[in-house]
């Protein structure tokens, strides 16, 4: 058995504790000890991760680019979902709203999610400003759903669909998971709201580390993640819950989008 890993997630829902208990217990299998501890939030997470109580970090893409802007880029990436690579958001409105460009936003009311959801608010409004959407004229309808879990949750984002429904908001904006999953389950309508824009892509979670991680735990953790395999029922089991098919390497350039917003709006 190597040296045991101590990994941090986001309690974001019941069902994050069935997943680590499982990862916990094929990476046990695989020879790897690893365990986990929960966290109510991401702010806590980060802090105990940059304190060295914990060897790694299951992250947002606000909690990723926040460790390593706080270590000055040295931070360890060690890897991602296939899910978490060309992640979008869009930016839904009324039919009745008469928003038929980008241009026509200024003197409506958007809708977006949580201050601290990178899908949801942070990135849709950086996407917009990049497009030459006056924002000043635009009144946002912030919906700041769940803060500290940076959007896991999905709540803010239904809040934004309620919203648009009721006619609180002309347009919103909402991830496109939160987008494909109501879809899928009926409850968009699509007689009465429609896709005006969708954004570039963007990268969301990863697993996060200090440098000071030992080349044994990395080689460990990394041997065991990437050794997940879709193909295997009580592999497929841990992956559906966590929502991929394959763990990927490491890439930075899918956060440039986000670390320029955070730059742009000095919410670092």
């Amino acid at each position: 058995m190597s040296e045991s890993i101590l990994l941090g997630a986001v309690a974001y829902d019941p069902k994050v504790v069935t997943i680590w208990e499982g990862i916990r217990e094929y990476f046990r299998a695989e020879g790897v000890d690893l365990d986990f501890a929960l966290f109510s939030n991401y702010e806590r997470q980060v802090a105990t991760l940059l304190a060295g109580h914990i060897d790694i970090a299951w992250n947002t893409p606000l909690g990723h680019v926040r460790v390593q802007r706080r270590t000055e880029g040295r931070a360890r990436s060690l890897g991602m979902r296939d899910t978490d690579r060309d992640f979008h958001a869009k930016i839904v409105v009324r039919r009745d709203a008469g928003i038929r460009t980008l241009a026509d936003l200024p003197g409506k009311i958007l809708a977006v999610g949580s201050r601290d959801s990178t899908q949801a608010r942070i990135l849709p409004l950086h996407f917009l400003r990049k497009e030459g959407v006056a924002l000043d004229r635009v009144q946002l309808l912030p919906f700041d759903t769940d803060l500290g879990k940076h959007g896991d949750t999905g709540a803010s984002e239904l809040d934004v669909l309620r919203a648009l429904a009721d006619g609180r908001a002309h347009a919103g904006a909402v991830g496109d998971l939160v987008w494909i999953n109501e879809q899928s389950a009926g409850r968009i309508d699509p007689q009465l709201v429609d896709v005006l824009y969708t954004t570039p892509g963007f990268d969301h979670c990863m697993f996060d580390a200090l440098p000071s991680l030992s080349e044994a735990k990395v080689e460990a953790f990394q041997r065991a993640l990437f050794a997940m395999r879709w193909e295997e029922p009580a592999h497929r089991r841990l992956l559906e819950l966590e929502g991929l098919r394959e763990w990927m390497p490491p890439r930075e350039e899918g956060y440039d989008s986000l670390r320029r917003a955070l730059e742009e709006t000095a919410e670092w």
